[in-house]
């Protein structure tokens, strides 16, 4: 079956050309364009999506399908810390001369949920598919609107009440696109970034699910 590829950024500079015919197997999967490329080894990071819409490294592929090799999104930061997160420092990794606007939000424990006193959350994430996740977040969030970056931080592990275990910051040419990408960043977060809650409360602990 015949498959185009798509080439952006540094792998069209390394390939020649953004765009590649490729004749592959019946049963093909999306990892299968990487080798046929002939480009070496693959990059950290590396993104695909097949007719416009993410997919997976074992995707399968159909005949006539596009495959667009997305590198690892310019700029930004996305990262899982077991130390105390600054917001500071998501707002350096996002600040650029083109910016006139950068929103920020910083998610905070408190100390009382669904009616229980909280002694503190406990968080973990599947490392690896949680930075990637944020960083195709980031991709998604910049094909909707008119961006600069975009940077992630999210805790692991043991979270006191009143520490941050989540900041983003987003930046933009104008507040209005900074604003609802910021937004629209951590409802996202919650629903598909691999992480999830332990809530320790007086008298037990539960599970709350994946999200922040």
């Amino acid at each position: 079956m015949k498959v185009s590829a798509r080439l952006f950024a540094g792998l069209r500079e390394r390939a020649g050309t953004g765009r590649r015919e490729l004749e592959l197997a019946d049963g093909a999967t999306v990892a299968d364009v990487w080798v046929a490329l002939e480009l070496g080894a693959e990059p950290p990071g590396l993104l695909y999506a097949v007719n416009k819409t993410y997919a997976a490294a074992d995707a399968s592929l159909a005949d006539g399908d596009e495959v667009a090799l997305i590198p690892p999104v310019s700029g930004g930061d996305f990262r899982l810390s077991t130390e105390a997160l600054s917001l500071d420092a998501v707002v350096r990794e996002v600040a650029r001369d083109g910016a006139g606007a950068i929103a920020t939000f910083t998610g905070t424990v408190r100390d009382r949920s669904r009616g229980r006193s909280v002694i503190r959350l406990e968080y973990e994430a599947y490392e690896g598919m949680a930075e990637q996740a944020m960083a195709e977040l980031a991709a998604e969030l910049k094909s909707r609107y008119e961006l600069c970056e975009v940077a992630i931080h999210h805790r692991t592990g043991p979270v006191e009440i009143g520490e941050p275990s989540v900041v983003i910051a987003v930046s933009a040419p104008h507040r209005t696109d900074a604003l609802a990408a910021c937004e629209d960043a951590i409802d996202t977060l919650k629903q598909t970034v691999p992480l999830w809650k332990k809530e320790l409360y007086e008298g037990g602990e539960e599970w709350i699910g994946q999200g922040s």
